[in-house]
């Protein structure tokens, strides 16, 4: 097991901005060493997700491994330029094979390990295996999705009762403010369409040949162990499995010195 760096030893440099990407504003935070230094770690975040939402996992990430670490908000999410709805059902496509290689060319990314989180694991599949591209040296998937399963569904109508009926609204804008009903109703509305059931990226892990690392909850409310198998059993190149107990949908929230210690150990076969 690979030790973690004590965090306030190591001194984090940090910049702010918006890159241009498709015609859209994209808030940034780079933490870290530049692309130039050190590889690159870049978080992509979930369906309710956004830059703040990582709260200070990405910063405790780039201290532990001495990696730089470059997270950013989609469009229509944070403080990133808002998006027209509904969203098209291909907008993980879209993301993974259109906008993310745009954002790494916007941020100068030279080798990059993928950080994914739920929506934003599909995300780095569909890139991963989709797109040529010898920057990325490795995956970490947090909570991945690669189909769609009844819990996911169940789960994913349960919130909009919850954006509806309770304060899940005014605690997400916090984090969203005038960009939260198009980050909510963007990703509910996208999830529970009739056709989104046929929804399956599986074709892209056979094209898979960097090191992967799986991380996921055994309590998660969106997804089954199904996913995980899934993805090991196609993925054409090596895969870790992590399973945390006592964790949920979320594990760099839920637990997260387990799954800063998963990436610390994990990073060091992404270099080879």
């Amino acid at each position: 097991m690979t030790k973690i760096f004590d965090a306030e030893s190591i001194p984090l440099n940090s910049s702010t901005g918006f890159y241009p990407v498709g015609g859209k504003r994209l808030e940034y935070v780079w933490l870290g060493p530049k692309p130039e230094a050190a590889l690159t770690l870049v978080f992509l975040h979930e369906g309710l997700g956004c830059v703040a939402l990582w709260q200070d996992f990405p910063e405790q990430v780039a201290r532990a491994t001495g990696c730089g670490v470059l997270v950013y908000s989609r469009a229509g999410y944070g403080a990133s330029d808002p998006v027209d709805l509904p969203r098209p059902l291909s907008y993980m496509h879209d993301e993974g094979l259109k906008v993310l290689p745009a954002l790494l060319d916007a941020a100068g990314v030279r080798n990059a390990v993928l950080v994914g989180h739920s929506d934003g694991s599909s995300i780095a599949l569909i890139h991963a295996g989709g797109v040529t591209d010898p920057r990325i040296k490795g995956l970490v998937l947090m909570a991945p999705h690669v189909f769609v399963e009844p819990l996911s569904l169940e789960s994913i109508a349960n919130s909009k009762v919850l954006y509806t009926e309770t304060d899940l609204r005014q605690r997400l804008k916090r984090y969203h403010d005038e960009n939260v009903d198009c980050a909510f109703w963007g990703w509910n509305d996208a999830w529970l369409a009739p056709a989104f059931v046929d929804w399956n990226i599986e074709k892209y892990l056979s094209q898979i040949s960097v090191p992967t690392l799986l991380i996921q909850g055994q309590d998660d409310q969106y997804g089954t162990e199904l996913q995980l198998q899934a993805i090991a059993s196609q993925i054409a190149g090596p895969v870790s499995t992590v399973l945390l107990e006592r964790c949920g949908h979320s594990p760099f929230r839920d637990q997260p010195k387990l799954s800063q210690q998963a990436l610390v150990d994990f990073i060091p076969t992404c270099r080879q």
